[in-house]
């Protein structure tokens, strides 16, 4: 009698939790956004008890991370099922992460504004506040019935000229985009670079070879190098890889793509979350995190210029224009 009742409560809860999950799906595609828009450029200035190394000093490369973080639920389940004292916990280990790690630009996924299932405050700025970042722009793809969330940008370099996307809502309910913001080169006048936060759809590779190419889209018109980053929810060991169609429509490059070891979601043992370069850029050095914040790990690189071409960017030949 205990192990069935036993059962029967885990029955219960297993169907709350679905519940729950279809009725957020069904709120999210009831949310109205547009497609297309300017986010704001939030200044926060440095916290002073976590200051970054100024970056003239810290050598001649950008570091960089892209991690999802999971609308602050840590590992757990599902973040409605949680106190608003537990997903601060959680955003306050990953500010702590942050304030250790000092990536100069951080591309996040699953970034919540106030919403109802997520403790009604502002997750970015939360971090923002906690954590060694000047500069702020949420591109949030969901916006409406108590709920606000998408895809961010942290960094300790200016952001410039934002554009924020979201996908074509009729490719699924569970609405993804991303946004795009530019920097200015550390210590190379003239140098400016794009820097994007994407994440793509988790059920369907022919949807993200749709939203791929959207993404492929808007990046091709800004003819700037870029660092594209983000949940692609794609390995690269199929023909028909996501990954492989953004790579060789941008001319982008990733990090030993094909290689064991550098899985992001431990639940199925795949690497879904990329850091990918424009030619004019190089990986000096590429890691999976450990650490246990999120369903995925961060992945944290460090970029280089190619020499070679950094001054054709910085000075163009008469005639050329960088755009």
């Amino acid at each position: 009698m205990r192990m069935a009742a036993l059962f029967s409560q885990r029955r219960q809860a297993q169907m709350l939790r679905v519940g729950i999950i279809l009725s957020v799906v069904v709120l999210q595609a009831c949310a109205v956004i547009e497609r297309r828009s300017v986010p704001e450029v939030q200044y926060f200035g440095a916290a002073d008890q976590v200051l970054l190394q100024p970056i003239s000093d810290a050598g001649p490369g950008l570091k960089v991370m892209t991690f999802n973080m999971a609308h602050g639920r840590g590992d757990s389940f599902h973040q409605l099922l949680q106190s608003t004292d537990e997903t601060q916990g959680n955003l306050d280990a990953i500010a702590l992460m942050l304030a250790r790690e000092q990536p100069d630009v951080v591309a996040l996924q699953e970034a919540d504004g106030p919403s109802f299932w997520s403790g009604n405050f502002n997750h970015l700025a939360y971090l923002a506040e906690r954590s060694p970042y000047s500069w702020a722009v949420n591109g949030r793809q969901v916006q409406g019935v108590g709920l606000a969330y998408g895809v961010a940008l942290l960094s300790s370099v200016e952001l410039q000229q934002p554009q924020s996307v979201t996908f074509d809502p009729s490719l699924s309910m569970i609405r993804k985009g991303f946004v795009v913001s530019t920097i200015d080169w550390p210590g190379q006048p003239g140098v400016q670079v794009d820097v994007v936060s994407v994440h793509l759809d988790f059920s369907s590779e022919i949807t993200r070879r749709q939203q791929a190419r959207e993404l492929i889209a808007e990046m091709q018109g800004r003819a700037r190098p870029m660092i594209v980053m983000g949940d692609l929810n794609t390995d690269w060991h199929h023909e028909d890889s996501t990954v492989r169609l953004i790579t060789g429509e941008l001319g982008l490059s990733a990090y030993s793509p094909a290689s064991q070891g550098l899985e992001t979601f431990p639940w199925s043992g795949k690497r879904l979350d990329w850091i990918l370069l424009s030619g004019e850029l190089g990986f000096s050095s590429y890691r999976v995190m450990t650490d246990v914040l999120s369903d995925h790990r961060g992945v944290i690189a460090e970029i280089i210029l190619n020499t070679q071409r950094v001054t054709l960017l910085a000075h163009p030949e008469p005639g050329q224009v960088q755009h």
